[in-house]
């Protein structure tokens, strides 16, 4: 996302020392960072470009009529694509995170912080931040000079594009993040006539309002001190994992020299340029060591690689490497960690899809008439009164036959078939009648089924309670 090109080589004399360094108050100062291209930025918009138009564009396709992917809290029911789930199947979602976590420690674990660096929307949006700001204030140099400056006409309309910019993403943001959960083309609308839900509303204004403070403004405050991750990631760490390193034998002690001129024996391969602080987003400097605020986004890398093309020097003073790649130790086989990881998100993954294509599409409950234990009928049989109440969890218009199971005799007086539209909720009241003879319990078990006319392997069945008078 980056356009404009500063001097690789020199240092930038005109910018203190001190603008992404921790003053004496421990209080971090405002980060300029530098534009920069190379393969590997090349490679996080290959990433991030799909994740981004995938987010902003799935509320508007349609699937079957609505929304492909809708979680639609009302009807407590949410659609992704074909696939409607219920609260009864918060098990998905459960089983859904934890693959989304053992997919985290998986990757971390081999290639360090790849999710930070190259698809976390914090790491996305801030990115689309300070391109806009750099298409409108300029250069590292010019920013940190227009700053600086006085209060002026210019100065004051180069800061209104930004934040106009910056407001346009943020708000679009926002419209697109409960379009997840209003349907967008109802929801735009509303919006742009104000007759949109104060809820929806509200909501939109939230998380515009997170969007344009934490892309514009806190930025690397949000990796380095609010995302647990950053604190936690080191666990996962080993010394088999990749992560952005600095060759320090290769690059110490550091001077700087001319383009081509041949080293002296003494002299590393760093020039102390600085540019790998001054692209790094958090503000910190790889030469120091692995550091818990380097999010990976592999900036640094890109900017040492130009400065060692124009010294004639080989690329990867600054690149992805383990700790035993640089000691100079390979590494035979996967590491037992590893096979853990994976072996445990296999497990989930079978255990997800299991539970996905054996869930019943149809759900019942029964509660019984609080009004009256039983009624006595003729022939010295007893009637109980129940509610039963089935839903329909497909899209289809589906005929269920009633089943009372566990009483000898027992019958169903009315209807015992009913049918139920898609996503539907239907009521039934039953009477069930039973000898009492054939009762051995004053409360005995009676279990209530509704079987798929059709398909009879889709079913449920609940349980419930037939009251007699003490004998």
């Amino acid at each position: 996302m980056n356009s404009q090109h500063d001097d690789v080589i020199a240092v930038d004399s005109a910018v203190p020392a001190e603008v992404s360094e921790l003053d004496k108050k421990s209080r971090r100062e405002k980060i300029y960072t530098r534009a920069i291209e190379g393969r590997f930025q090349r490679l996080r918009l290959y990433t991030g470009w799909p994740l981004l138009l995938g987010y902003f564009l799935l509320p508007w396709l349609m699937w079957d009529g609505r929304e492909a992917i809708l979680f639609d809290l009302p009807a407590r029911k949410f659609h992704i694509l074909s696939l409607t789930l219920w609260p009864q199947d918060l098990i998905l979602l459960a089983f859904i995170l934890i693959i989304a976590a053992f997919t985290l420690f998986t990757v971390t674990a081999l290639w360090g912080r790849l999710w930070c660096g190259y698809t976390c929307p914090q790491t996305v949006w801030t990115a689309i931040f300070m391109y806009i700001e750099q298409r409108f204030e300029g250069s590292r140099n010019q920013r940190i000079k227009l700053d600086q400056e006085p209060m002026s006409w210019r100065k004051l309309r180069k800061k209104t594009l930004k934040h106009c910019g910056w407001g346009l993403v943020a708000a679009f943001t926002g419209l697109t993040f409960v379009s997840y959960f209003v349907p967008a083309r109802q929801l735009l609308p509303d919006l742009l006539t104000f007759s949109a839900d104060l809820g929806a509303a509200s909501f939109v204004l939230l998380f515009s309002a997170a969007t344009y403070l934490n892309a514009g403004y806190l930025r690397e405050k949000v990796c380095t001190d609010m995302c647990p991750y950053a604190r936690f990631q080191s666990v996962m760490f080993d010394k088999n994992t990749l992560v952005v390193t600095y060759d320090t034998d290769r690059g110490e002690p550091r001077g700087s020299r001319k383009r081509f001129a041949s080293k002296e024996s003494h002299q590393g391969d760093c020039i102390d340029c600085e540019l790998c602080v001054q692209v790094c987003p958090t503000g910190i400097d790889i030469r120091d060591g692995l550091q818990y605020e380097c999010i990976g986004c592999a900036l640094c890398i890109d900017a040492c690689d130009s400065v060692m093309e124009k010294m004639g020097s080989p690329k990867g003073l600054v690149g992805y490497a383990s700790e035993n790649a640089l000691a100079g130790q390979k590494t035979t086989g996967i590491p037992p960690k590893i096979l853990g990881y994976i072996a445990a998100l296999l497990v989930m993954l079978a255990l997800f899809t299991s539970s996905l294509f054996n869930r019943s599409l149809v759900d019942i409950s029964v509660s019984r008439d609080r009004g009256q234990l039983y009624l006595p009928a003729a022939g010295g049989l007893i009637d109980n009164v129940f509610e039963i109440r089935v839903t329909n969890r497909s899209d289809e218009v589906a005929t269920y036959r009633i089943e009372a199971v566990g009483i000898t005799g027992a019958s169903i007086l009315g209807e015992e078939s009913i049918t139920v539209l898609g996503g539907e909720l239907f009521e039934l009241g039953v009477r069930l009648r039973a000898d009492p003879s054939n009762l051995p319990f004053p409360g005995t078990p009676v279990l209530f089924r509704a079987v798929s006319i059709h398909h009879e392997a889709i079913y449920a069945e609940a349980e419930s309670r037939f009251i007699r008078p003490a004998l």
